[in-house]
């Protein structure tokens, strides 16, 4: 047994999952083996989605290989990052021994995970300092060592924080627990980061594995098209465990249209707009009365510290801009996150933010 597939939950080490009726490279013109409609909806004008998809459509699975530049068999489409975060939970951690380790404040699926599977939740504060946040990943080591941790979940840009963690320190942390645990890099916000991903050390470091999602940067979050990327056993193992039709047709051909060569330009030119959004609305920010602190960000979103969070937020609810409420997380009870928006909605955001002291 190879020292990933020691980090399985024994019991799922040899699970064979659900079979399903596309699951079988079977090939005829009447199919009968579903229990589908032979009839389309009405609503269906193309007929397509009568019969059940592909568990993993082939040409998406290509195209989205293709875009992370790995091979097909080391990436698992399924419904967004969080399906991808359950599965990692679900195979890898024993209820009741196994933990994780996370890095509060950050996404909060990550624990919600934890707890629905019965995993321990081992947290490890980011650190704020005048750099910024930042993952301590002596502590993540020791912490994920001491618990004996399966997995470790490190969100790089992180979110709401927006910093993230050098390759060089990912790759020391998993060859630390290289036949302990799981490194999981979730990369949602990967494409408006600096550096390249950490999908280039999994050829070195097979117990990392990355979360990629369209829903951010490609703009289709009501798709649900997300992957995790990793070692070849690793991903047959998940997707023994996945639900047998976890992409429905009809989001598989738009994640496919929306991958296009013309999209992904179109797609590369928003990418830099944000990024410069980023940079202005950040600037201004900084120059608001009433804010605190503006924190670096290679998100598509700025976190921004007020001496009156809420004042801040209902004035720009009041001008109909919704903001994240962070107040609620460690260590930021006086935060809001800013998501970059279009240059127009972020002149709101400052005018309404540059009104509000001016009412004062």
């Amino acid at each position: 047994m190879s020292g990933l597939l020691s980090l399985v939950r024994p019991d799922l080490r040899d699970f064979a999952g659900y079979k399903s009726a596309r699951s079988e490279a079977l090939r005829g013109d009447v199919w009968l083996n579903a229990n589908e409609s032979a009839w389309a909806n009405p609503a269906d004008g193309e007929g397509r989605s009568r019969r059940y998809p592909d568990p993993q459509p082939p040409a998406l699975r290509a195209r989205l290989a293709e875009l992370y530049g790995v091979a097909p068999a080391a990436l698992l489409v399924g419904r967004g990052s969080d399906e991808a975060i359950d599965l990692l939970v679900r195979a890898l951690c024993v209820p009741g021994q196994d933990a994780v380790v996370v890095t509060p404040p950050v996404f909060g699926m990550y624990a919600v995970c934890a707890r629905l599977q019965g995993a321990a939740l081992v947290e490890v504060p980011l650190v704020d300092d005048a750099a910024g946040f930042s993952a301590d990943l002596e502590a993540i080591q020791d912490a994920a060592l001491t618990r004996r941790a399966k997995l470790v979940f490190l969100c790089s840009p992180s979110n709401p924080a927006g910093a993230a963690i050098p390759l060089d320190e990912i790759a020391s942390l998993a060859r630390a627990l290289e036949g302990k645990a799981l490194v999981v890099v979730d990369e949602a916000y990967g494409e408006f980061a600096d550096g390249p991903s950490a999908t280039t050390l999994l050829p070195m470091q097979s117990n990392i594995a990355v979360l990629r999602t369209l829903s951010k940067a490609h703009a289709l979050a009501a798709a649900r098209i997300g992957v995790v990327i990793g070692d070849e056993e690793l991903i047959a193992v998940l997707q023994r465990c996945q639900a047998p039709y976890p992409v429905p047709t009809p989001c598989a051909d738009l994640a496919l249209a929306g991958l296009s060569d013309a999209a992904l330009a179109q797609t590369r030119d928003r990418v830099a707009l944000v990024r410069s959004e980023r940079s202005r609305l950040a600037e201004a920010l900084v120059r608001a009365p009433g804010v605190r602190r503006v924190y670096a960000s290679q998100g598509n979103y700025v976190l921004a510290r007020f001496d009156d969070a809420e004042r801040a937020f209902r004035a720009l609810l009041a001008i109909g801009v919704v903001v994240r409420d962070q107040r609620a997380a460690p260590q930021l009870g006086d935060a809001l996150r800013i998501t970059v928006g279009s240059p127009a909605q972020n002149d709101r955001v400052i005018a309404a933010l540059d009104a509000r002291e001016q009412a004062a």
